[in-house]
């Protein structure tokens, strides 16, 4: 194992994070296998060990504390949410679901705040609908975007550490595709129910399934995939109530299936990018969530890729 500094951890990009001693990220520690890792900071007899055989290459371990996971992100995925998330198809219904939530949920006036905000896309759609804004990110590159986007209430904060509770409280909370990130999902959405006015709501999105977790999972550091019981659990062990919850992305979950089959049985090193598709496909797709969305106000979606849900105080 070769330990790793603070600053040196921020070239371990394109990584695996994985389970140790049989439990997933134990403790305060987390063991990181790269996938193409020639980084200056690690030894040069290292280095060339790597390049030359295959098999230490593979074998690799690199300690970092959980802290410090923030710098593991890959600075490429940020950048990719900043050209995907203006009109890739899954971005986009993702966008406009949450909206009809907020709207339905949330009327204006409110002030709403993103956990986890990326690309700061949602925050600018948000903002440009009329609600008041702020949001939380690890990563110094996601504020410093948002700001450069004119969202100015936003600063680096660890979402299972207390948020900051000198400011007025909000009336709904956002996290999307967040708290699978998390190895205490419950930490997280009590912090983020100590932040909300009596009658606000925290809506999430979250992956569908466990049985579908897999190797692509893990390169996006998930923990885990859900249930519509584990994320009630969740809720209900947060001090929260669901107050509605749904499938979403049903469209996608028959060749998803096909996919991760297919993966399994030929497992192989595989990067965690968002498939490109064409444009006349991607329309094709944002249509088809469009009429998910339709049914969903009759509760007609039993299945789906992903769950959403509207929690309660």
């Amino acid at each position: 194992m070769i330990p790793v500094s603070h600053g040196a951890c921020a070239v371990a990009r394109n990584c695996e994070l994985h389970s140790h001693g049989g439990k997933d990220w134990a403790g305060e520690t987390l063991f990181v296998r790269p996938a193409y890792c020639t980084s200056p900071w690690l030894p040069r007899r290292e280095r060339g060990r790597l390049a030359s055989n295959r098999a230490v290459f593979r074998q690799l371990r690199i300690a970092v504390p959980f802290s410090h996971l923030v710098d593991l992100m890959d600075p490429n995925h940020l950048q990719e949410l900043i050209d995907l998330e203006e009109s890739y198809w899954w971005h986009v219904a993702k966008r406009q679901l949450v909206m009809s939530l907020l709207e339905q949920h949330v009327p204006l006036p409110a002030r709403v705040v993103e956990g986890g905000i990326g690309s700061a896309r949602n925050l600018v759609e948000f903002q440009r609908r009329g609600y008041q804004v702020a949001g939380f990110d690890l990563m110094e590159e996601s504020v410093a975007h948002a700001k450069s986007r004119g969202i100015e209430d936003v600063c680096v904060h660890d979402l299972q550490q207390p948020w900051p509770l000198d400011r007025e409280p909000f009336d709904a909370v956002v996290m999307l595709d967040v708290i699978e990130h998390v190895e205490d999902p419950v930490k997280v959405l009590s912090h983020a129910a100590r932040v909300l006015t009596p009658s606000g709501v925290i809506i999430v999105t979250v992956p569908a399934y466990p049985c579908l977790y897999s190797e692509w999972d893990k390169r996006l550091g998930h923990y885990r995939r859900y249930t519509r019981k584990m994320l009630r659990d969740n809720a209900e062990q947060a001090g929260l109530t669901v107050n509605w919850m749904q499938h979403w992305n049903a469209f996608s979950l028959p060749p998803a299936l096909v996919v991760r089959g297919y993966q399994r049985l030929f497992p192989r090193d595989r990067s965690a990018e968002f498939p490109r598709v064409r444009p006349w496909l991607n329309q094709t797709l944002l249509g088809l969530a469009g009429m998910e969305r339709w049914c969903m106000k009759k509760g007609a979606v039993r299945f789906g890729l992903s769950l959403a849900g509207v929690l309660g105080k």
